[in-house]
């Protein structure tokens, strides 16, 4: 570890919080690969995994907003600590509506939007507290150690809860799950104060309203700031198309079993784990634009096997490639986001970008599950290929992205 990595760490409020959320990652990985298997054996339709990924990312991006304006103006400790309240309990009912044998399909679709919610909510807290507690000149740090967590479990944990699925079904999953949340918001609680320094009361729906117009006013007024967040959106409505038939296109093109696809989540993740930390750890005399640019290019040129192998170790070698450089923009973009915007506006400005980035992940998630289900997983694959192709020559000749260097 860097000096500058034990620097972020020697906070001990950080601390604490990144102790609660290593364990709330790690009960998420065992989720996202219980629920999207469950859903699959239930209807075998890449359709419907589609419905599930919008279900996911509709409803965060679109409270984000709401999550921003609170993050900005109210107690973040308690807004974090209802949020993982209300997501233990859905994730509490899941497993005992499994376990009674009166789950079904639409109390999943709901739990998710539910989650999804809680989750929007939880990020833009999350968002406000990092400057709050760091400073901004290690945000990107922190964010690049949070999203390396995050994959790390990503890593470990998809091929043990997909064996786990296969011998005993989500059951398991589920519930450890909901009991992470009950430790993160034991580490939440440690912390004194996420900020504001004088948090006030529940904004009113027109108070709401405003902040929501503020944040999108500042997006659109840094020309550099709305180039990236536009072209997240279609990169994101590409990217999805991929990710919603992940499991189909595995099962189906590869004759992957359900412990395979575990591991296929696990390799993949390992390309996360290390995108995520070199973009939490670039020099800062490194111009910000250039290296996105850069980023773009290789993720573009590197997802091209995907599309054409017929053989599932090159086809999860090269996605955990693009894997790698996925998030090493994520990370790249959020902390400069942070970075160049005012510390009293981050919660908006971040909800907003969010919504604007994520706005393309449902029609793609559905639209990438239709086409699997009557033409074969591999077409939206290809489309997805191209797409991101004819992005990263756009972006490359995008001067606001180019030359940004903040």
């Amino acid at each position: 570890m860097t000096s500058q990595t034990r620097s972020v760490f020697a906070n001990r409020s950080f601390s604490l919080y990144y102790a609660g959320q290593v364990l709330s990652f790690a009960g998420d990985g065992l989720r996202l690969i219980a629920i999207p298997l469950l859903v699959y054996h239930l209807t075998r339709s890449a359709f419907s995994m589609g419905v599930t990924y919008a279900l996911e990312l509709g409803p965060f991006a679109l409270f984000g907003l709401v999550g921003g304006s609170l993050a900005d103006r109210v107690d973040r400790r308690r807004l974090m600590l209802v949020c993982d309240f209300v997501r233990f309990a859905t994730l509490a009912l899941f497993a005992v509506a499994y376990a009674f044998n009166f789950l079904s399909l639409g109390m999943i679709y709901g739990g998710i939007v539910m989650i999804s919610i809680c989750a929007a909510v939880f990020v833009g807290g999350q968002a406000s507290s990092l400057p709050y507690l760091l400073g901004k000149d290690r945000v990107t740090q922190a964010v690049g150690v949070l999203i390396a967590a995050e994959q790390t479990s990503q890593m470990v944990i998809p091929p043990i809860g997909a064996s786990m699925f296969a011998l005993v079904g989500p059951l398991p999953a589920l519930a450890i799950n909901a009991a992470t949340y009950l430790c993160s918001q034991l580490s939440i609680a440690a912390v004194h104060t996420f900020g504001p320094d004088e948090p006030g009361r529940l904004p009113k729906p027109h108070q709401i309203v405003a902040d929501v117009a503020l944040g999108f006013r500042f997006l659109m007024g840094d020309a550099a700031m709305r180039s990236v967040a536009l072209n997240s959106l279609v990169f994101n409505f590409f990217g999805f198309m991929t990710g919603a038939v992940f499991i189909p296109f595995l099962n189906r093109d590869f004759g992957a079993t359900d412990q395979m696809v575990g591991y296929a989540f696990g390799i993949g993740a390992i390309g996360s784990v290390i995108g995520s930390a070199l973009g939490g750890f670039v020099p800062k005399s490194w111009p910000f634009g250039r290296i996105l640019v850069i980023a773009y290019a290789l993720d573009g040129v590197l997802f091209i096997p995907v599309v054409f192998t017929h053989q599932l170790y090159v086809a999860i070698f090269f996605l955990t490639l693009t894997n790698a450089c996925v998030l090493f923009e994520i990370t790249q973009i959020v902390g400069w986001r942070i970075r160049v915007t005012p510390a009293e506006m981050v919660g908006r400005v971040s909800a907003a970008a969010r919504l604007v980035a994520l706005f393309g992940t449902v029609p793609g998630a559905i639209i990438g599950g239709l086409l699997a289900d009557h033409y074969g997983a591999r077409v939206p694959i290809a489309i997805s290929g191209v797409g991101y192709l004819l992005m990263t020559l756009l972006v490359g000749f995008n001067p606001a992205i180019r030359r940004e260097a903040r």
